[in-house]
């Protein structure tokens, strides 16, 4: 019997992926729901041709969209799932969820799951990539997405969590171009975060951390937010890329490895350093968190209202 399971992607202008994220998630969900923001190439037909039900919603940002799902779509399953339309369920992961997840007990309200990253057609065993875990799967009531401009989570109440072994995989198959136009936006959105916790600019559902349940994201953002961002800026990006390319061994992912970690891991997050930079100049006349706000706004093109 297929699970008692809702399976929610969203999508814009994912023909290159969706076919396969749906093939996938037809193996394991009574139901499928495409969010999409308004595509231009055929990803509406194809998902309605694969019979997801589709809904289309102006984008903001991925936590508010998602929020946005759980909040207006009638979803009467048991079960919720996000699935990105780059991603693809492994069989293990699948074979997983068929054969457990309607007999879970009542007391778990969230499972986690293993992701690992494909990068120029090479599985990134290393640098600290694999696994990433995180919470994907949870009750229908039962969890809400942070908001966050970027690495936002589900964050789940009323139970505890486990977490599957089975994998799956983060397999975008654009080019280089898409993947450093996508970190570049990325990189923003992680700036008026970090900015947004410096000015006080959080609204007031802001969550500022992880439940212990994911303890090891929790650890990293406490990380990230009491020592990485108060590093001197040129000092950061080059220690934490010497870490995860030297002491966590990512130079074994070999020529796909070594462009992966370089751009991801030193490139992206000096491009963070360096907007903040930018932003905090523009904001040194700022007379108010109103004003902040308000200028922080027009450097990033967001609607921080």
């Amino acid at each position: 019997m297929t699970p008692d399971l809702t399976v929610v992607i969203l999508t814009y202008n994912e023909t290159i992926h969706l076919q396969r994220a749906l093939d996938c998630a037809k193996q394991i969900a009574k139901e499928i729901v495409v969010i999409d923001s308004y595509s231009t190439d055929d990803t509406v037909d194809i998902a309605r041709a694969m019979g997801a039900k589709v809904l289309q919603h102006p984008f903001v940002n991925h936590a508010r969209q998602f929020q946005w799902a759980l909040d207006s779509v009638p979803i009467s399953t048991e079960w919720i799932m996000r699935l990105d339309a780059d991603e693809v369920l492994e069989p293990d992961l699948i074979a997983e969820i068929q054969q457990n997840l309607d007999g879970i007990a009542p007391d778990i309200v969230g499972i986690n799951l293993k992701r690992h990253h494909i990068f120029l057609g090479r599985k990134i065993r290393f640098g600290g990539r694999y696994p990433l875990t995180m919470l994907r799967l949870w009750r229908r009531g039962r969890g809400h997405v942070e908001n966050r401009w970027m690495d936002e989570h589900v964050l789940v109440s009323g139970g505890r969590t486990i977490t599957f072994n089975g994998g799956f995989a983060d397999h975008n198959l654009n080019d280089l171009g898409f993947f450093t136009q996508k970190h570049n936006d990325y990189a923003t959105r992680e700036a008026i975060d970090i900015l947004s916790e410096k000015y006080g600019l959080r609204s007031a559902n802001y969550q500022a951390s992880l439940p212990s349940d994911v303890s090891n994201n929790s650890m990293k953002r406490r990380i990230k937010s009491s020592l990485y961002n108060r590093l001197y800026f040129p000092v950061g990006p080059v220690l934490y890329f010497l870490y995860r390319y030297i002491i966590l061994m990512g130079l074994l992912d070999g020529k796909e490895g070594l462009i992966y970690h370089t751009l991801q891991g030193f490139w992206y997050r000096f491009l963070v350093g360096a907007k903040l930079f930018e932003f905090e100049k523009s904001l040194a006349a700022a007379k108010s968190t109103s004003d902040i706000r308000t200028k922080l706004s027009l450097l990033t093109g967001r609607d921080l209202s």
